[in-house]
């Protein structure tokens, strides 16, 4: 194996997602040779500490990809379109995490635990997942293996940094005022580029993303249609209710799954046991089960609740959580960006 380093750039570096990658390409000491940190105009001249040094952000432009051989991108769908085809004309790689390109046909949709040889299908673009979806599509992988997959019911309990750091401090603002018997004066959640704002402080507000002519938000329909490219097969019915509550990291999912045959609950468990990436707390007698608070900071996808359904020989009710900047968006591109250089110097 040779001792490559790579030309990496950041996009979206002074965001939060942006933040949990630079932390895990410093922590996981990935074989970096020069590294570019960019953003928009309004965050250029930040400066970012990466391994004891400070690096100056830049905004981000067709030419910053020069000779950059992997971009991460998590600076917004507007900014992915408009310059990742740049990035790849100067023949950069780019782990793309935003929306832009997730149903786009030629760009593979990674969950490396579920699909990881579609990584080198890509034509210089692999999207990363709704953090919503990686979670759930990581935990019903070896359920697929040993039985397929028939028909998903999910309803999430999205935390509101998945909305950004404005959403995070609105709770924080409409919690404080509550306690203190102020106004609300929501401004932000559900959607803030729509008329209408809802507390979320005390509360569950049933709307991620605007609404589409069937009735669903664009967020439920990213969690069927995507599982069902990750996944590999359109046949699998998915319907999903995502829903937003005040937790400021770690998305849950009440899942039900109706498997392809019968199956044996404790080949379940163990089955999820010795999946990569998942970690199974799931013990009812002990009020163990997977937590927010306790997934928060944590890589890892967390299942519990795992019990049968009461009518279907097939049916399958699960309890998944994850933290949703970190598996459910920085950790899986950074384990992408990992197996991309990995295989260049095993070449």
């Amino acid at each position: 194996m040779s001792n490559e380093t790579f030309n990496v750039a950041v996009v979206g570096s002074t965001g939060a997602v942006g933040e949990q990658i630079l932390r895990l390409l410093e922590e996981r000491d990935f074989p970096i040779k020069t590294l570019k940190l960019l953003s928009s105009a309004r965050s250029a001249g930040t400066k970012l500490k990466f391994k004891g040094r400070e690096v100056t952000v830049e905004e981000a432009k067709p030419e910053s990809f020069e000779g950059v051989q992997i971009a991460l991108f998590s600076a917004g769908g507007d900014v992915s379109k408009a310059l990742v085809p740049e990035a790849i004309k100067r023949g950069t790689v780019c782990i793309d995490n935003t929306s832009a390109f997730r149903m786009d046909p030629t760009a593979p949709l990674v969950v490396p635990e579920v699909n990881e040889e579609k990584i080198f299908e890509h034509n210089g673009v692999i999207a990363n997942p709704n953090c919503s979806t990686i979670q759930m599509v990581a935990a019903l992988k070896p359920l697929q293996d040993r039985y397929g997959l028939k028909r998903i019911i999910v309803s999430t309990y999205q935390a509101v940094s998945g909305a950004g750091a404005k959403a995070i401090a609105e709770l924080n603002r409409q919690t404080k005022a509550i306690v203190d018997g102020e106004p609300v004066n929501p401004d932000v959640l559900p959607v803030s580029s729509l008329p209408v704002k809802h507390q979320i402080a005390y509360n569950a507000v049933p709307q991620i993303d605007k609404f589409m002519d069937n009735g669903f938000t664009y967020e439920e329909m990213k969690m069927v249609n995507e599982t069902k490219k990750i996944m590999g097969d359109e046949s699998i019915q998915v319907t999903a209710t995502c829903v937003r509550i005040p937790v400021v990291y770690g998305h849950s999912e009440s899942v039900y799954v109706e498997l392809g045959s019968e199956y044996d609950l404790q080949e379940v468990r163990s089955l999820l046991e010795n999946a990569p990436g998942i970690t199974v707390v799931d013990d009812p007698a002990n009020q163990a089960y997977p937590l927010a608070t306790d997934a928060a900071g944590k890589n890892d996808v967390f299942v519990g609740r795992l019990r049968r359904d009461l009518d279907s020989p097939t049916g399958l009710n699960m309890w998944i959580v994850s933290d949703n900047l970190l598996k459910g968006a920085a950790w899986n591109a950074v384990q992408i960006a990992e197996i991309i250089a990995a295989r260049s110097r095993q070449a």
